[in-house]
């Protein structure tokens, strides 16, 4: 079901509780933001409220306090580097509930923004506590959930609050993006679809595949992950990452995948390595990896042939990196996809954490179509599980 969207409320004059993701990394001394692009991403719903006269009221969680109050992870830091970039006055307070709270947003004159501190300083935002969603609603007459990386998690911002607000809960600009290009992945996908899943771990893309088997004409399955799979194939991987309590429910899937016609395609050679340090000697392998070696990246003939699949695709899913990118020589394989993919007509969408910080490595993360803002959110979204933030928005008309 449609939600409503922040371009359909009236919030003129009135103070609007705002759910931003302002969980940003700080420098060591937690003094300073290191990387704000989720504040960036914020600031078209935050333009949008003010032009049309809101008073946003922003409340985010930072790292895990696990409700206690840590001055490391104060979002007073935030506020300053929120103003630079909004250019108006941002007011602090020094607290999410309570009298800091309500003296906080008294003093904040229109056109400009309060930033209340950590939700997560206090334990009943992660429990859903009822009466906390209370006192967070209590500020504000109009709710918008901008933070999609948060959309999956029952907490009481998240979750309970925007049930407080029948009617008025709407979808910021960013998680209305979300929505729409993900929502699209799973609902009415271009053809031929192509999922790039890599990174790590099997068990975090596992849902993803049995969601998506049927519906995705090829996988292109890389990064850690491919070697359980591999395994599981009958091949030799070496010393290469593996997850044993992986390898019966990979052979499932690769059985599941074949019956459904979705093609996994995994890599034919290596970039190899006995380790991960600076400057290791490195080889490239076709097929069996010798003992006491690690595949690191996919070799040079996967990677061309994996680019040549990009090019043939109209919608692309990317979540998870094909190699230790972060490494050299380890990150070439996904380079080369990744460029294809920024030269593609294909409508591109990359599923945050790793694949987003690939893409902007390389150059390529403003010429795909969509970079999600929420790791967890998205691949939750794509396994087709809940998303209790979205559920609890008000239904579009």
């Amino acid at each position: 079901m449609k939600k409503l969207s922040v371009r359909d409320l009236d919030v003129d004059g009135k103070r609007v509780l705002v759910r931003v993701d302002y969980n940003v990394p700080l420098s060591e001394d937690g003094s300073r933001v290191e990387n704000a692009l989720r504040i960036e991403s914020s600031l078209p719903t935050l333009r949008l409220l003010l032009e049309r006269g809101g008073r946003p009221i922003l409340v985010s969680h930072l790292g895990r306090p696990k409700g206690r109050v840590v001055p490391e992870a104060s979002l007073r830091p935030v506020a300053r580097e929120l103003g630079r970039l909004l250019g108006v006055s941002v007011v602090f307070g020094s607290d999410c509930r309570g009298e800091a709270a309500r003296d906080a947003v008294e003093k904040t004159p229109p056109g400009s923004v309060t930033l209340l501190e950590n939700l997560r300083f206090h334990p009943e935002e992660e429990k859903n506590d009822a009466g906390f969603a209370a006192e967070l609603a209590s500020l504000a007459e109009v709710y918008v959930n901008d933070a999609f990386g948060t959309v999956h998690r029952a907490h009481a911002s998240v979750e309970a609050v925007p049930r407080l607000f029948p009617g008025k809960a709407a979808a910021g600009l960013l998680v209305e993006k979300e929505i729409e290009y993900l929502g699209q992945a799973l609902t009415d996908p271009g053809h031929p679809f192509l999922a790039i899943l890599g990174g790590a771990k099997v068990a975090d893309k596992i849902p993803i595949l049995r969601h998506l088997v049927g519906t995705v004409d090829r996988f292109l399955v890389g990064g850690g992950m491919a070697y359980t799979f591999l395994l599981a194939r009958g091949e030799t991987i070496g010393a290469s990452k593996l997850e044993k309590d992986s390898l019966e429910v990979a052979a499932a899937i690769l059985e599941e995948a074949a019956r459904a016609g979705s093609e996994i395609l995994l890599p034919e050679d290596h970039v190899i390595a006995r380790g991960l340090e600076k400057g290791v000697e490195s080889r490239v392998v076709q097929g069996a990896i010798p003992d006491g070696w690690m595949g690191l990246d996919v070799g040079p003939e996967t990677a061309r042939k994996w680019a040549a699949e990009v090019g043939k695709a109209r919608l692309v899913i990317w979540n998870g990196p094909l190699g230790v990118f972060e490494v050299e020589p380890f990150g070439e394989g996904t380079r080369a996809v990744a460029e294809a993919l920024a030269a593609s007509s294909a409508v591109s969408i990359i599923g945050g954490g790793d694949s987003a910080a690939a893409a902007e490595k390389f150059g390529v993360a403003k010429k795909m179509s969509h970079v999600s803002t929420g790791g967890g959110a998205s691949l939750e979204m794509l396994a087709g599980n809940p998303m209790p933030g979205i559920e609890a928005l008000s239904p579009a008309g």
